[in-house]
């Protein structure tokens, strides 16, 4: 059985499909989408249908990411973060337009059985942005850092790579798990177009959301798979290229 990361969709059903399909996943498989599912490419309803039936079929486990919760909170409240239309958010809200009222607590359920981290057997820690207590995720103190932190892949990607990890100058963030996996930071913001590596860290966010891939990991191997860029998959709109 293998255990595939899946970066942020953002939208790009397509992109999902295509990726699937290029890794040749089966019902063997392990899938850990690593969040941002929703917001940027028109099809966030499709991608969450998919996922919902995707999950009757195999294991799966969903990170949630802060567009993530921002869907979530507009459709449990009516109401949403008034940043959120400038961030893909309004892409995502046209898409849930007349649809069912089955169909919209079906989706809220989902929402709300995501989980903002993991950690498996291996003691490999699976979060969509990153936390920021020396402690460790659990010790958290603000929930929001689970989606929304950036500083742990900026002292990861800053880190002298000759410093070993018994040192004391070596950040004891890192130190607690024996691999970390991200999203919410594209890659492209290092000049990557492929998952970083950095130290124990891996980021699989390849940029879905605006001139990038989504991307697939396989956490044993590190084979990776990739679709087209997403964009390309959408030719008639615009994603978050616009903001």
């Amino acid at each position: 059985m293998r255990t595939l990361a899946i970066g942020d969709i953002h939208g790009g059903y397509k992109a999902l499909l295509q990726v699937l399909e290029r890794a040749e996943v089966t019902s063997e498989d392990r899938l850990i989408f690593m969040g941002d599912l929703v917001d940027g490419w028109s099809e966030s309803f499709e991608v969450i249908d998919h996922l919902i039936e995707l999950n009757k079929h195999q294991s799966c486990l969903f990170i949630k990411g802060n567009h993530d919760l921002y869907c979530e909170y507009w459709l449990t409240t009516g109401q949403k973060n008034p940043e959120w239309d400038k961030h893909g958010g309004k892409e995502t809200q046209e898409g849930y337009a007349n649809r069912s009222n089955a169909d919209i607590k079906r989706h809220i359920e989902f929402y709300q059985n995501m989980t903002y981290y993991h950690i498996d057997d291996k003691n490999r820690l699976f979060i969509h942005a990153g936390f920021t207590s020396m402690h460790g995720p659990q010790s958290e103190h603000y929930e929001s850092n689970y989606i929304w932190d950036r500083t742990l892949l900026e002292t990861a990607v800053g880190l002298d790579p000759t410093i070993d990890i018994n040192s004391v100058r070596y950040p004891n963030r890192l130190k607690h798990f024996k691999e970390i996996y991200i999203g919410h930071t594209p890659t492209q913001h290092y000049g990557q177009e492929t998952p970083i590596h950095v130290a124990n860290l891996w980021n699989v966010d390849t940029g879905a959301a605006f001139k990038g891939t989504l991307t697939a990991l396989d956490i044993d191997t590190k084979t990776y798979w990739q679709s087209a860029p997403v964009y390309s998959l959408y030719p008639n709109e615009l994603g978050r290229n616009k903001s």
